[in-house]
């Protein structure tokens, strides 16, 4: 047999042998679909009067001013055609080229072809172009209000990015070209990864953005040595040990968001936030919250206040014997650590000394990016399924964050994933990302209700444990960490809700980067600064035009700040006490484990 005879027959043997994956892959994603259940409508889209209005509103506006339509029909049919006429002419020279082109740059298209390839080129210039036209569309509307407006425009963008050529196989030169070069097997492997993804989701396709097998917390993920020195139904308790001879008297507790786990704060020894403040020396406490189910459905937001907050403290002021902590809220977090501190103040309970909040939103009156998920057709969507199930899965807010950021966490790693076929990389940020926790039904409705929609703790009161509390009653001393660039917490609405606080001791810092980014930012990269300045009054914008930048982390200029709120030095404390003993080591069981698990 010939080498040609030889490499033929093992083609073709290659070939049966994707063949019959594909088929069995075929039929194993046939099944997981099968077994999908239907999904809440309210919960898939906004709803369709959104769009019924524009509509509506763009034929109005048509009919009083017919000229403003035309002159936007015009632009954009003027456009494609010379396009389309400029491409022509490169081809009929005989030239296999592209005409010359001023659309913007993308990194979604990166390949040079996109710029020097006809076909590709052609494609990516008429999509840029339609894009163009339906963008100035949504934003000539005048007669709908700028809320309206937003919204329309974020999800015609959705539409648009979807729509994008790299999405689909056959205008995506970076998938053809893999596909040619593994002969096809690019694509076997991406069906794997799709038919994996949806058997994971229940039949829904959520982007796998990690390498689950990478990973494992405890391991090497959440590594700052500690103990669990008090566990309840809602958190586990982590004390961690000591680095340092003494420590600073007042101690401190983190309360990390419960929409996603704490050790986003642990990820690694030389970014994680954790150990940095315990080699600082201070006796540092960090709740693990419980991931709930269905047993959940009676917890409120009085119940993370009462059982979750007021407890944690209560128990790290035993195990020190200290009166005061300082306290720090990240998030929703923070929100909720807010409505304590109030709380507080009514109950004229002095146990918390300062707090800090990272990336808190306590305004809503600008809701930011996020705004677009806080009207009633997805509110009304998510009662309904937090009435039926009696928690909401975390699968929907993970895919609705992911939607914050599409090009970057769902349409870019699709590609990878299904038409590349690629493994999903090893990076511990987007492993953290996706393992999310579910949210007990009634606290996520009083928590959408009454504080993102309706903002009664910053414009009225909002009730939390029998007291009806304001912002104005937040009274304790305050710093206050916003991220420039963050998509969840607006930095500006994080600043007016600062500003509105009852106290006078009030610091506020802008970082550089996003909601995570911003936060995790450790003084040894060196690469986000900050910005630091007067008290936080006035407009967000007057106070950073007074604020001075300073290169790099915020984080020991925050400690300058907590050192001042901490007291003297005294001796190391070693996790737990007698009261207190060690239940496990951190990261704990609760981080790891579903709240049966954790429970039993």
């Amino acid at each position: 047999m010939t080498t040609s005879e030889y490499d033929s027959d093992q083609k073709v043997e290659r070939m049966k042998a994707n063949m019959a994956r594909v088929e069995e892959l075929t039929h194993r994603l046939s099944e997981a679909l099968a077994h999908r259940e239907t999904p809440r409508t309210s919960l898939q889209a906004p709803d369709s009067e959104l769009f019924l209005h524009a509509v509506t509103a763009y034929w109005t506006e048509m009919a009083k001013n017919p000229s403003k339509a035309l002159e936007q029909q015009l632009d954009y049919w003027g456009k494609a055609l010379k396009h389309n006429i400029e491409a022509q002419q490169v081809l009929r020279s005989g030239k296999i080229a592209a005409p010359e082109d001023h659309t913007a740059d993308d990194r979604r298209f990166a390949n040079p072809l996109w710029k020097t390839h006809p076909y590709f080129n052609y494609v990516k210039q008429q999509y840029m172009l339609a894009t163009e036209a339906m963008t100035n569309a949504v934003q000539s509307l005048d007669s709908i209000d700028d809320r309206e407006k937003r919204r329309l425009g974020y999800f015609t963008q959705q539409v648009v990015d979807m729509m994008a050529p790299t999405n689909f196989l056959a205008t995506n030169p970076d998938a053809l070209m893999k596909a040619v070069e593994t002969e096809g097997e690019s694509l076997v492997r991406g069906l794997e990864n799709l038919v994996r993804d949806i058997e994971a989701n229940k039949g829904d396709l959520l982007v796998t953005l990690a390498d689950r097998d990478a990973f494992k917390v405890g391991e090497n993920l959440a590594t700052t040595p500690g103990k669990v020195v008090y566990r309840c139904r809602m958190f586990e308790l982590i004390q961690y040990t000591p680095t340092t001879e003494k420590v600073r008297r007042t101690p401190l507790i983190i309360f990390p968001p419960w929409i996603n786990k704490f050790y986003v704060m642990d990820l690694k020894p030389q970014n994680s936030l954790i150990k940095w403040i315990v080699d600082q020396g201070y006796t540092l406490f960090v709740v693990s919250w419980v991931n709930p189910d269905a047993s959940y459905a009676d917890v409120g937001m009085d119940t993370y206040v009462e059982e979750g907050y007021l407890e944690a403290i209560r128990v790290a002021r035993e195990i020190t014997s200290e009166k005061q902590v300082n306290v720090i809220g990240y998030c929703i977090a923070g929100t909720t650590l807010s409505l304590t501190l109030a709380l507080m103040n009514k109950r004229k309970d002095r146990s918390v000394r300062s707090a800090t909040f990272f990336t808190t939103l306590t305004d809503f009156s600008d809701q930011g990016e996020v705004g677009v998920f806080l009207e009633d057709d997805f509110v009304d969507g998510i009662e309904a399924e937090c009435t039926e199930k009696g928690y909401l899965d975390s699968f929907f807010m993970s895919r609705t964050f992911s939607f914050l950021r599409s090009n970057d966490l769902i349409y870019g790693p699709a590609i990878r994933a299904y038409m590349m076929g690629e493994a999903p990389p090893a990076f511990d940020l987007l492993y953290w990302n996706g393992d999310g926790t579910n949210l007990p039904g009634p606290m996520c409705v009083e928590y959408l209700r009454g504080l993102c929609q309706q903002d009664r703790f910053a414009s009225d009161s909002f009730r939390i444990c029998g007291e009806d509390v304001s912002i104005g009653d937040v009274k304790h001393p305050v710093c206050a960490i916003a991220c420039e660039t963050d998509h969840i917490a607006a930095w500006r609405s994080s600043f007016r809700g600062i500003s509105k606080m009852g106290g006078k001791d009030k610091t506020f810092i802008l970082s550089q980067s996003g909601h995570i980014a911003g936060i995790i930012n450790p003084p040894s990269k060196k690469k986000y600064g900050h910005y630091a300045g007067p008290a936080p009054e006035g407009t967000p914008e007057e106070w950073q035009a007074a604020a001075e930048f300073h290169d790099g982390s915020w984080w020991p200029r925050w400690e300058e700040w907590l050192q001042k709120k901490s007291g003297a030095l005294v001796p190391a404390r070693i996790p737990g006490d007698s009261d207190y003993p060690a239940l496990a080591d951190a990261p704990g069981t609760y981080v790891v484990s579903s709240k049966n698990d954790a429970m039993s």
